[in-house]
């Protein structure tokens, strides 16, 4: 039998999963919790590693959530059998059939996050012919978020993906329809039926939200993914813990970077929050920061190279005169600008700012009659999924309101 360690930490998700294939493969181990032992933080520390869970496996080591990997070292061959209970977003979402493209729905969602997740809730409850159209629902920004531990009424620590399939439980359960496909253009010159084509047909519609969220930049920062869980992060709330008194650096320039930085600065020894420009984007604020002895704030500082032997020990930078420096830091957090609203398919259909987000008033209306945006697709102060969730909620009322013509918006109060 093959030596196995697992590091993990209390409340993390992704270390239960990693032991419950163990149990299925039959493989004993032997679990080192960080949480319980800070010699196992040490432990990780001295072999430059700052997440959890690591494996171990004669020696070789496994960072993150590697069931494939781990499957292929240890010769489990096949597929394990899954709980019945269990369901994937293969199995939510379906190719675009013949009689999909013969209906015309009441309330069609672009995107199926947690802002078209939600809204398909409220649509479907609320008797609307819902459909649901995701070209990649396992690849969203909450579907890939390692853990969340403060969505109202999710006690306990999930992950994105857990969290956003059980919307997706409820939306099925309510009577909507998935399918797995690309929204290519849009057509809403009609004041009644909207148009949208995919590669498959077109989709008819009386009402649709644009929920497609946001999409980040395609190239990485040298180094970024060789360095990626020793000492590259991108959550706080994850990884904090790893750093204590240690020195971090912060790249951003959103709200999401200033709140990380915060967050950050109850751990690190000095945190360097490094801004690509010479300001933040939107309506972020570094006033708090500048109130914290062991934040130190660097305007118009660019990342370049990430550093490091077995884990991250510096960071190349070019400085505000345009000259290339290296920093001496512990870890780096990612938080760069350049998430970029999915919204090029629309192209003038409706009114959209210079970055590409969808205009839309207080109820997410946007500039024409019958069609909504909200959660990333719309300009928000900052990005959470609850955010998104409560866009959804506004939505699909307001759908509802379109559709049946109703003088106001209807709530659902049982």
């Amino acid at each position: 039998m093959p030596n196995i360690v697992l590091y993990s930490s209390t409340g993390c998700p992704y270390c239960e999963k990693m032991k419950n294939e163990f149990k299925e493969w039959g493989f004993t181990y032997e679990e080192r919790n960080v949480t319980d032992n800070p010699q196992y933080f040490d432990d990780l520390h001295e072999q430059g590693m700052f997440s959890t869970p690591v494996v171990f496996i004669d020696g070789e080591a496994f960072i993150g959530y590697r069931p494939n990997k781990m499957k292929k070292a240890l010769g489990v061959t096949g597929d394990q059998p899954r709980k019945q209970e269990e369901t994937t977003e293969e199995e939510f979402f379906k190719e675009p059939t013949n009689e999909i493209f013969d209906e015309i729905y009441d309330f069609v969602t672009i995107g199926g996050g947690p802002a078209g997740a939600s809204a398909a809730v409220y649509a479907s409850r609320a008797r609307l012919k819902t459909l649901i159209i995701d070209k990649a629902p396992s690849s969203g920004t909450l579907a890939i978020t390692h853990k969340i531990a403060n969505y109202p009424g999710v006690p306990g620590e999930v992950t994105g993906q857990e969290l956003l399939e059980k919307m997706h439980v409820q939306a099925r359960d309510f009577g909507t329809t998935m399918i797995r496909s690309n929204v290519l253009s849009v057509d809403f010159s009609d004041d009644d039926i909207k148009k949208l084509e995919l590669p498959e047909g077109i989709i008819k519609a009386k009402s649709v939200f644009i929920a497609v969220g946001a999409k980040a930049p395609g190239s990485k920062i040298k180094g970024e993914e060789e360095f990626t869980g020793r000492g590259v992060s991108y959550c706080s709330t994850c990884d904090a813990a790893f750093f204590k008194d240690r020195i971090v650096a912060v790249v951003g320039d959103t709200d999401e970077a200033v709140h990380e930085t915060l967050a950050l600065s109850k751990f690190a020894k000095e945190v360097l929050l490094l801004v690509p420009t010479n300001k933040m984007k939107g309506d972020a604020s570094v006033d708090e920061l500048k109130t914290k002895d062991n934040v130190s704030i660097f305007w118009n500082h660019r990342l370049k190279e990430i550093k490091g032997d077995k884990k991250v020990d510096g960071l190349l930078v070019r400085d505000a005169d345009k000259n290339e420096v290296t920093w001496e830091v512990d870890g780096v957090f990612l938080y760069l600008a350049g998430l970029k609203p999915g919204t090029d398919f629309l192209k003038g259909a409706v009114e959209r700012d210079e970055e590409g987000y969808v205009k839309v008033d207080d109820t997410l209306r946007t500039s024409v009659d019958g069609v909504f945006a909200g959660g990333d697709a719309r300009r928000t102060p900052i990005k959470q999924a609850v955010i998104s969730a409560a866009d959804g909620c506004i939505a699909a009322l307001g759908a509802d309101q379109h559709v049946n013509k109703r003088k106001q918006m209807k709530p659902q109060y049982s």
